[in-house]
C-alpha cells in the first residue's frame, strides 16, 4: 500500500482550515448519515476555483450558489494534477455518473462541514434545481427533506392559556415597599453662567504633598461590582427629612444672662427648711470623702494609658517621611557657591542664616586667588516670608565655614574663615529690619508659621550689605580652616591656665574654636590690659578713622585679636595629631528648650536694649572668685576613634546632626543627595530609612524646634539651595525610656571598646610571649639535634660492625670465639 498523505484545504476567506487524509484507495465521503447519500462534501482551494470558474462572490453568488461542470473538465484536471486535484476523492463517483454535467454547490454556511459539495446523482441534481412543494399532509416527513426545499411560513398567534406560572413570577418580583423621595435643588436665574472662582490649596495638608488630576479614568484600577450579597431585615418604616439652607458670613454674637437669685423671704424659708437640713446632713459625709480623694489622687487619670508605654519611634511610613516645607535659593549671585554652615536665629522664629563659599578645590583656589579677593564672601539671612530675596548679607574677608549667634545678644555673630581667622559682626543697627518680618501679619511672641503663599514679602526693601567690625590676627590664629566655633556660657570664664572663675559681667565674652591644624583655641572679646602704659601721642598716631557703616563695638580686636589659650591634640606616641572637626560643650546654647524660649527671648531683647557689648573697655577683672567642683571636660569630634561604626554606605557621608529631642535619632547627609535617618533603638547596623532631598551633595544639616508639636530641619546642598523640611511626630517625640536606653547602649559600647583595647594589648603580649617561646624552642631544637646526630652516628657504626662480623663468620674466616674477641677488641 502507498503511504497516506495529507492535504491542507483552505476556504476562500481563510477562516476554515481542514486537513483530510488522501489515498488512492480512500472511499469518498457522503452525507448518508444525514439522509443525503447523493451529497459529497469537498474542499476547493483558490487554484481549483480558478480552473473550474467557480470563484466565490464572482462566479458563484448568493443568488446562484451552484455551478454545472462537465465530466471532461474533471478528467482533464485528473490528467494534469492527478492526486493533487481537489476532486480526486470523488473520482470514482464522477466516472460512474450517467450524465454529462455534475452539479457543484457552494456550502456558504458549512452545513455539511466543507465549503462545497458535489451531487452525485441525476435525481439529486433535479431536486436541487427544481424543488418540489411539500403538501400539508406530508409535514410530518419534513425532517427527511433537505432544508433548502423548505418554504418559510410566518407563525400564527394563538390565545394565551394560563397554567399558573404568573403567580410564581409575581412572588419573585422585587417590589418597592416605601414611598419614593423626591429632591429638588434650585438656585436663582442670575447665578447661571456666573464666573468660576478658583482658590489655592495647601499642598502640605494633602498626603505626600501630591495632588493628581488625571485626564481620564484608569481602567486598571477601576473595579466594577458585578454581584453583591445583601441580607434584608424587616424594620419599621422610617422617615428622613433634611433641608438645604444658604450659609451666610459668620459673625460673632454674645448673649448675657442675669443670675436668678432668691428673695429674702425665700432665703429665710430655705434656712428653716427641715428637708434641706436633712439633705445636707445625708450628703456631707460623701462630699468630704470625695474631696479627700481628690486631694490624694487624680480620679480623672486614665490608668490604662499610664500602664502602656508610648508607641515605637517608627510606625507607618507615611508618618516617618520628611515633608518639604520651603526652599531658599540666591538667584542674584554671579558665581556658583555652596552652603557651608546653617544656623537658626535663636529668638526670631522663621529667620535662618547660611554661609556660602565658592565651589573650588584647593588647587583651584590657589590658581584663582586674585579673582576671589574681588568677590565678597557672605552670610545670608533668609526669611520664611521671602524665599528669593535675602534680608541681610554679612560680608567677610574670606569664605566662612562656621558661625554662631551670641547667646547673650543675638545681634553679635562670630564666624570662622577658611584661612583660620575669626570674624565678628554687630547687626544691632539693623535689628529692626529683621524683627519686623511679617509672619502671618502679627508681631506677637507666639508666631505661627504659615505656608509660602500666605506670607506677605516686603519686596520694596533693598538687600543690606553689612561689613564686619573685627577680624583676628592671621599670624597668631589658626593655620588652617576653622571647622567649628562656639560661645562659652555667660555663667563662667576661664583663664590661660585653664582655671574656671565666675563671670561677673553676666554676658558671654569667650569663644572656643577648633581647626584642621589639630589645635583648639580659646578667645576673649574683652580688651587685654597693657603691661606698660603707652604715651598718649603714640595712641593718637595709631588711631584709625572708622568707616561710618562699621560699628565700633569690637574695634579694639581688629587685626590684633589672638587666642589667650591654645590646646594641641597630640597622640603622644607618634608625630601624628588628632584633627578636630566639631566641639560639643556641656552647656550648648543653641539647644533651646520649649519652656525656656520665652525667658531667653526677653533676656535677649533686654541685652539688645542695654547694649552690654559697648562697655568692654574695663578689661578683665583683677579679683575673680574660682568655681569649685566645676567639670572642665568637653567633647571633641575627630577623624578617628569611632564609638559606633557602620558598614560602608553607597556614597560618601558629608554632614550630620543629632536630633534635638530624641537621643537615639540622628541625621546623616550623603554625597548623592540622600538623607539617612538613623534610630539606634530600632537598628544599629543600617539607617532606619533613607530619603532623597536633592540631586547633589548635602553640605550641612541643622534641625530646629519651633514648638512642642512642630520641628523643622534645614538641609543645604552643594548648589547653594537651602531646603526646609518638616520633621514628623514619630521622629521628634521620644518614647518613655529612650534616654535611659540610649545611655545604656553607649555605656555598653564604651565597655566594648575598652574590652577591645584590652584584648588588643593582651593579644600583643601573647604574640610577644609566643615569639619568645618559639625562640626558646629553636635553641632547644638546635641542642637536641647535636646530641641526636652523635647518637645516630654511634648506632650506625655499631650496625656496621655487626654486619662485618656476620659476613666474616659466613665466609669462615673467623670463628665464634674469635668473633667475641673481635668484638671486645673493637
Amino acid at each position: 500500500m502507498a503511504p497516506k498523505s495529507q492535504k491542507r484545504k483552505i476556504s476562500k476567506t481563510g477562516k476554515k482550515k481542514i486537513t483530510l487524509p488522501v489515498s488512492e484507495e480512500a472511499e469518498p465521503i457522503n452525507m448518508e448519515s444525514m439522509g443525503h447519500p447523493e451529497i459529497y462534501p469537498l474542499v476547493l482551494t483558490t487554484k481549483t476555483q480558478e480552473i473550474f470558474n467557480c470563484r466565490i462572490d464572482e462566479d458563484i453568488t448568493d443568488e446562484q450558489p451552484y455551478k454545472l461542470i462537465r465530466k471532461e473538465d474533471f478528467f482533464a484536471d485528473f490528467i494534469n494534477r492527478a492526486a493533487v486535484s481537489d476532486f480526486y476523492p470523488v473520482k470514482k463517483i464522477i466516472q460512474e455518473y450517467p450524465g454529462d454535467e455534475l452539479l457543484l454547490v457552494y456550502d456558504k454556511d458549512f452545513k455539511y462541514g466543507l465549503n462545497f459539495y458535489l451531487i452525485g446523482t441525476e435525481e439529486g441534481k433535479e431536486n436541487y434545481l427544481n424543488p418540489l412543494e411539500v403538501p400539508e399532509e406530508q409535514e410530518e416527513y419534513k425532517e427527511h427533506i433537505p432544508e433548502d426545499l423548505y418554504v418559510y411560513k410566518p407563525p400564527v398567534s394563538k390565545p394565551w392559556v394560563s397554567l399558573g406560572s404568573e403567580r410564581e413570577i409575581d412572588e419573585e418580583t422585587v417590589k418597592e415597599s416605601t414611598k419614593q423621595i423626591t429632591y429638588m435643588i434650585s438656585r436663582k436665574r442670575s447665578e447661571f453662567g456666573a464666573p468660576i472662582k478658583f482658590s489655592d490649596q495647601n499642598a502640605s495638608s494633602v498626603k505626600d504633598a501630591y495632588i493628581e488630576c488625571t485626564a481620564y479614568p484608569d481602567k486598571n484600577f477601576t473595579l466594577k461590582q458585578l454581584e453583591r450579597d445583601v441580607g434584608m431585615q424587616v424594620i419599621p418604616q422610617i422617615k428622613d427629612i433634611s433641608t438645604q439652607t444658604r450659609w451666610t458670613y459668620p459673625q460673632n454674637a454674645t448673649t448675657q444672662y442675669h443670675p436668678r437669685e432668691f428673695s429674702e423671704e425665700e432665703k429665710k424659708t430655705l434656712e428653716q427648711s427641715k428637708t434641706l437640713t436633712d439633705f445636707l446632713n445625708s450628703v456631707s459625709m460623701s462630699v468630704e470623702i470625695a474631696l479627700q480623694q481628690n486631694e490624694i489622687m487624680n480620679v480623672f487619670i486614665d490608668d490604662w494609658k499610664r500602664l502602656a508605654e508610648e508607641e515605637g519611634t517608627f510606625g507607618d511610613k507615611t508618618d516617618t517621611h520628611l515633608k518639604e516645607y520651603q526652599s531658599f535659593t540666591d538667584l542674584h549671585s554671579p558665581t556658583e557657591k555652596m552652603i557651608t554652615c546653617v544656623s537658626w536665629h535663636p529668638v526670631i522664629f522663621g529667620l535662618i542664616a547660611v554661609s556660602v563659599a565658592v565651589r573650588l578645590s584647593f588647587e583651584e583656589r590657589v590658581h584663582f586667588s586674585g579673582k576671589l579677593l574681588l568677590q565678597p564672601s557672605l552670610i545670608l539671612f533668609w526669611s520664611f516670608s521671602d524665599p528669593i530675596h535675602p534680608q541681610l548679607m554679612l560680608e567677610s574677608p574670606d569664605d566662612i565655614f562656621c558661625f554662631e549667634f551670641c547667646p547673650s545678644d543675638p545681634n553679635i555673630i562670630a564666624g570662622g574663615c577658611i584661612n583660620g581667622q575669626i570674624v565678628m559682626w554687630d547687626i544691632t543697627a539693623h535689628a529692626d529690619r529683621i524683627e519686623n518680618i511679617k509672619a502671618g501679619g502679627s508681631r506677637s511672641k507666639k508666631v505661627t508659621l504659615k505656608p509660602l503663599f500666605l506670607l506677605e514679602p516686603e519686596s520694596n526693601k533693598e538687600v543690606m550689605y553689612i561689613r564686619h567690625c573685627a577680624v583676628s590676627s592671621i599670624e597668631n590664629g589658626h593655620r588652617k580652616v576653622i571647622t567649628d566655633i562656639h560661645w562659652l556660657s555667660d555663667t563662667f570664664e576661664i583663664n590661660r591656665l585653664g582655671s574656671v572663675f565666675e563671670n561677673r559681667s553676666g554676658i558671654s565674652c569667650q569663644l572656643a574654636t577648633c581647626s584642621a591644624d589639630c589645635t583648639i583655641c580659646f578667645w576673649d572679646i574683652r580688651p587685654q590690659k597693657a603691661l606698660t602704659p603707652q604715651p598718649t601721642e603714640k595712641k593718637k598716631e595709631e588711631s584709625i578713622e572708622i568707616p561710618f557703616d562699621v560699628p565700633s563695638t569690637f574695634l579694639h580686636l581688629d587685626l590684633s585679636w589672638k587666642p589667650f589659650s591654645k590646646i594641641r591634640l597630640s597622640k603622644g606616641e607618634t608625630t601624628l595629631d588628632h584633627c578636630p572637626t566639631k566641639i560639643s560643650l556641656s552647656d550648648d546654647t543653641l539647644l533651646y528648650k520649649e519652656q525656656d524660649k520665652a525667658p531667653a527671648q526677653g533676656k535677649a531683647v533686654k541685652a539688645g536694649e542695654a547694649r552690654p557689648y559697648q562697655n568692654l573697655e574695663e578689661g578683665l577683672a583683677n579679683h575673680l572668685e574660682p568655681i569649685d567642683d566645676f567639670c572642665t571636660k568637653f567633647f571633641v569630634g575627630t577623624e578617628t576613634g569611632p564609638l559606633l561604626q557602620s558598614c560602608c554606605a553607597p556614597k560618601r557621608y558629608t554632614s550630620g546632626h543629632w536630633s534635638l529631642t530624641r537621643p537615639g535619632v540622628f541625621y546623616i547627609g550623603r554625597e548623592d543627595g540622600y538623607l539617612d535617618i538613623w534610630d539606634l533603638l530600632e537598628k544599629t547596623h543600617e539607617p532606619a530609612q533613607s530619603q532623597n532631598i536633592c540631586i547633589t551633595m548635602i553640605t550641612c544639616v541643622k534641625p530646629w524646634t519651633f514648638s512642642a508639636k512642630q520641628q523643622f530641619i534645614a538641609v543645604a546642598d552643594y548648589f547653594g539651595t537651602l531646603h526646609i523640611l518638616e520633621i514628623p511626630w514619630t521622629l521628634s517625640h521620644p518614647s518613655t525610656n529612650e534616654v535611659s536606653s540610649v545611655h545604656y547602649y553607649f555605656e555598653r559600647e564604651v565597655k566594648h571598646l575598652e574590652y577591645v583595647e584590652q584584648r588588643k594589648k593582651i593579644r600583643e603580649q601573647e604574640k610577644k610571649d609566643m615569639e619568645l617561646e618559639m625562640e626558646k624552642k629553636k635553641v632547644k631544637m638546635y641542642q637536641k639535634s647535636k646530641e641526636q646526630m652523635e647518637t645516630e652516628l654511634k648506632m650506625e657504626y655499631e650496625s656496621y660492625l655487626e654486619l662485618e662480623r656476620n659476613i666474616l663468620v659466613n665466609l669462615g674466616l673467623i670463628k665464634v670465639k674469635e668473633t667475641m674477641s673481635y668484638v671486645e677488641m673493637v
